[in-house]
């Protein structure tokens, strides 16, 4: 079968490495894919939010599948789109997808179906959000409402970055038209844990659980990004804590959407904060998470392709997925500067001395690739992914690895799997 993948990061490169695993897979094609997909994949100059270039490129080429991995197309309805054309489509529709395109809508359902989550208040105006916030408790979490390549949300310290960060969002507009509503909630404490599940909208079957690093710099310092590494298992989701999870959190979730008349099925990610008082919700997210995804798929024995089936006919009950029991450890390099502003174009060595040991995989995010060459085009360039028995075997072999690469500027966090 033939097989494309939307989308241009580590993400989707960990997807298309997975599908190529599976021996139903004659042929794969990610649009538009970047340096290290085009080894696995050929690379298509569409732009992922391309919805009717999508569409035309699957009708002509006779896709069987096609997986739509980032939140802007999701959001922009093209799983309709392709469905419409009867063409078979791995993600949720946009009504669905709204959970994470929308954190008023996705707070709104929390608080409707009882689901745990922080406090919070919704404002579309930057005055009353500045008198609202000249009152509260420190910290506290403003969030666009919108999507904002994961750096929308602000941990504010007190009024001064509060104010400047509801600025920044509805005056400023720094993140279009994301920021013009803003979600103002009280900030939780605890350790946060990824938990993502396969679900055909009635069965649900939870991934291996992770933990996501966001800020920019090693101690949970800086800025949010888009995620500087990922590990998986997390050290403090325990048996009992995750049942607690599926019981309180992840059914109702799935039980809410289907009574609001938009049944959600493909992977719903569930930020989650343990905190005192029991696990809370921080966010949910429409697709794989990214960095996550390059963790948990490296554990995942079933083939892939037939749970996306499973999942589109609305069948999972039927499949049997299994996990390695092992550990894996993703530390993210960046471009010097991010996630603001950074170069690009510098060569990228060391990968092929990476990939001589078979427990060590080399997603690639920013990415190009001319003339056999590998050179940095964004932001997050690479995600050094390591398999161990354990997760400080992991840990340490991830950061050997990292030795081995160089480009100019190369950053990372040298913390990552140590929560």
């Amino acid at each position: 079968m033939k097989v494309l993948v939307v989308g241009s990061g580590g993400r989707e490169h960990a997807l298309v490495w997975k599908i190529s695993k599976s021996p139903r897979v004659s042929k794969i094609y990610c649009a538009p894919g970047n340096g290290g997909i085009s080894d696995l994949a050929e690379c298509v100059n569409i732009s992922a939010t391309d919805v009717v270039g999508m569409v035309r490129f699957a009708k002509q080429n006779g896709i069987d599948l096609t997986v739509v991995a980032p939140d802007d197309p999701l959001a922009m309805g093209m799983v309709d789109a392709l469905q419409a054309e009867g063409l078979k489509a791995f993600g949720p529709t946009r009504d669905a997808a709204i959970i994470e395109s929308s954190k008023v809508f996705a707070k709104h359902l929390m608080r409707r179906y009882g689901i745990p989550t922080a406090e919070y208040r919704v404002f579309e105006s930057y005055d009353k959000a500045v008198k609202y916030v000249e009152q509260v408790q420190y910290p506290v979490v403003i969030k666009a409402e919108g999507l904002a390549l994961g750096k929308g949300v602000i941990i504010a310290r007190d009024f001064d970055e509060a104010r400047d960060a509801l600025k920044s969002m509805m005056v400023d507009k720094v993140f279009g038209e994301a920021g013009l509503r803003v979600v103002i909630e009280e900030h939780l404490a605890g350790p946060e844990v990824s938990v993502l599940i396969f679900t055909d909208g009635k069965t649900i079957i939870p991934m291996v659980s992770a933990q996501d690093h966001k800020r920019a710099y090693d101690g949970d310092q800086g800025p949010n990004t888009g995620g500087m590494g990922a590990f998986s298992p997390s050290r403090v989701y325990t048996p009992d804590i995750a049942s607690e999870v599926e019981d309180g959190i992840i059914r109702p979730t799935i039980r809410a959407m289907a009574q609001e008349g938009r049944p959600f099925k493909g992977v719903l990610y569930f930020g989650l904060m343990l905190t005192p008082q029991g696990p809370k919700v921080l966010e949910y997210n429409a697709r794989f998470g990214d960095p996550e995804t390059q963790v948990v798929l490296p554990r995942l024995k079933t083939d892939i392709v037939d749970i996306f089936e499973a999942v589109i006919d609305e069948r999972l009950d039927e499949i049997n997925v299994e996990w390695e029991d092992n550990a894996a450890v993703c530390v993210v390099l960046a471009s010097g500067g991010y996630p603001k502003s950074y170069r690009t174009g510098y060569e990228i060595s060391g990968i092929d001395e990476v990939l001589k040991d078979p427990d060590m995989m080399v997603f690639h995010a920013g990415t190009k690739k001319v003339d056999g060459k590998y050179y940095t085009s964004g932001g997050r360039v690479l995600g050094i992914t390591a398999i161990a028995k354990d997760l400080d075997t992991a840990v340490r072999k991830a950061y050997q690895s990292v030795g081995k690469i160089h480009f100019e500027n190369m950053h990372y966090r040298r913390d990552i799997g140590r929560k």
